[in-house]
């Protein structure tokens, strides 16, 4: 991947250009790397110091950009935001400073992300040790109302300027941590104006675990393991995305065998993830006997998973050049039966559910979210189509098996609670489409090429993404030619989804923000990595 570097004076400027004369407004990733000081031997255009690598497409041409910047200033580090260009920089940038300490210019709320704001230090740099400076600490994080704008002065310097979170007469509760509306441990600080919603404080990071760094001290096959554990219910498209990336960057081309079986799994887990959807949003709703109906019918595919798998959650199935084992000699028959058996079944959900008068006067209208806002905040997956934008990776970027199968991109214009819901039953349709027109027609072949004992990356930057069951999850991989990666990043479907939760609650009831969550679909631990 061809990245530009552009001098930190510049790069706003360059992004820019980019964003108004490409018509590129979709920041598909920004990326914190600390590549390290300068060195006597560095080859000419070798990038060194704290820096950002900024993956940015057109919508309209699908044309990609890729360009970085950094600053060798390690003491401290300023780079400008892009967060008035971007509305999606605006959590990835917090991202940033809370892992690298780089401060960005004229961003609205400079406060960390995941890590508690009393942490010391930065723990992704390469010459931070946080288990020297950060003692376990039994004491709850006390909640601070206020955040920090750092503003370039005429002088070139700049200067911090202390902003409120919330006033002191606003009335303020918390939606979580431990909420089972957040579907996860997340919380939600809302300001409330009666039983209208006048702002939502998203604060992350209760369950982050470091995945990213650690995976810097595991070598490429054991970095695997761990994308299980992000959106555990796209479990089987995480998993895939790394491999795709290491596999090209190591030019390693798998069999055609495995790539109808990669495709029919990411379906099946497609479906299984839209399954537990449905029946979560039920049960929020209130609707009990739906959501028991969707987890009896999502168990037939943890059956079809476990038996060729070996797991039912975590299924550690891809392998780098190919899968773990072979199907199961049951595996086409029990899918080809599950077929028609799910096909009567959604009839039976949108008669208990989809056509009740009660969740169509919860769903509909409320939380809207606009094509725009989804594209500016870089909102993929079901949510996005719900608005109208066509951001499919299987269409953008065919992979696997996806161009030889015919279906349709699920894409509905309303924007609102229902119609986030609609699509994703929709999509259930038309990934049994794609297994039916794959099942009878697996190709003979290897299901995994012959690698190395020790897996080495070719030096380089690389990214690869697949349309997981919430949208792109993607992956950027830095190599130094070594068994390690030089630094892993995962592009989180969910981090979008709870991003734009302020911006589409806003005069809402406070009753609406538990079905607007629960159709946006974010799962927590693929936020918190």
């Amino acid at each position: 991947m061809d990245i530009k570097y552009f001098e930190p004076e510049k790069i706003h400027d360059e992004i820019r250009r980019i964003r108004l004369e490409e018509d590129a407004e979709f920041l598909r990733s920004l990326i914190g790397v600390d590549w390290g000081e300068p060195q006597p031997d560095d080859a000419p255009g070798t990038r060194r110091g704290l820096g950002v690598v900024y993956l940015i497409e057109s919508d309209l041409t699908h044309e990609r950009f890729q360009v970085c910047t950094s600053t060798l200033n390690r003491e401290n580090p300023f780079l400008p935001s892009v967060s008035d260009l971007f509305p999606a920089a605006l959590m990835m940038e917090r991202e940033v400073y809370d892992f690298y300490g780089i401060r960005f210019t004229g961003h609205p709320d400079m406060r960390r992300l995941f890590l508690r704001e009393d942490w010391v230090g930065h723990p992704f740099r390469k010459d931070d040790q946080p288990e020297q400076q950060n003692p376990l600490r039994m004491t709850n994080e006390e909640t601070v109302d206020t955040t920090t704008c750092w503003l370039p002065q005429p002088d070139g310097t700049v200067k911090p300027e202390q902003r409120r979170l919330f006033q002191p007469e606003e009335y303020v509760v918390n939606i979580g941590p431990q909420h089972p509306a957040t579907h996860g441990v997340l919380r939600f600080r809302v300001s409330l104006d009666g039983e209208n919603i006048r702002k939502v404080d998203v604060n992350c990071g209760y369950i982050h675990r470091g995945i990213e760094k650690m995976s810097e001290s595991l070598t490429y096959p054991q970095t695997l393991a761990l994308t299980d554990r992000l959106d555990y219910l796209s479990a089987m498209q995480n998993r895939h995305a790394l491999c795709l990336c290491i596999e090209q960057a190591m030019g390693v081309q798998v069999s055609d065998r495995v790539q109808v079986i990669r495709t029919i799994m990411d379906e099946l887990q497609r479906i299984d993830s839209h399954l537990l959807f449905f029946s979560c949003l039920c049960q929020d709703m209130g609707a009990t006997t739906a959501f028991l109906y969707g987890f009896r019918d999502r168990e037939k595919i943890l059956d079809i998973f476990e038996q060729t798998c070996g797991g039912r959650l975590i299924l550690n199935y891809n392998t780098i050049g190919g899968v773990q084992s072979d199907l199961h000699p049951d595996f086409l028959r029990r899918v080809k039966e599950f077929i028609p058996y799910l096909r009567g079944q959604l009839k039976e959900y949108h008669d208990i559910f989809t056509g009740n008068v009660i969740a169509q006067n919860r769903l509909k209208g409320t939380g809207i979210l606009s094509r725009k806002n989804a594209i500016g905040y870089g909102v993929t997956g079901g949510s996005g189509r719900a608005c109208g934008w066509m951001c499919d990776v299987r269409k953008r970027a065919p992979y696997a098996a996806y161009d030889r199968v015919e279906f349709r991109e699920v894409i509905r214009k309303e924007g609102d609670s229902f119609a986030r819901y609609m699509v994703r039953m929709e999509e259930i349709e038309e990934s049994l489409h794609i297994i039916e027109q794959l099942i009878d027609n697996i190709p003979d072949g290897p299901i995994q090429e012959k690698m190395k004992p020790i897996i080495r990356v070719p030096e380089g930057c690389y990214y690869a993404a697949v349309e997981s069951s919430r949208g792109e999850f993607g992956v950027y991989l830095e190599s130094r030619g070594d068994k390690y990666p030089y630094r892993l990043h995962y592009r989180s479907t969910g981090l979008p989804l709870v991003s734009v939760v302020d911006t589409i609650t806003r005069g809402q009831k406070i009753a609406d923000l538990i079905a607007i969550g629960g159709t946006l679909d974010y799962i927590v631990p693929d936020i918190d990595r």
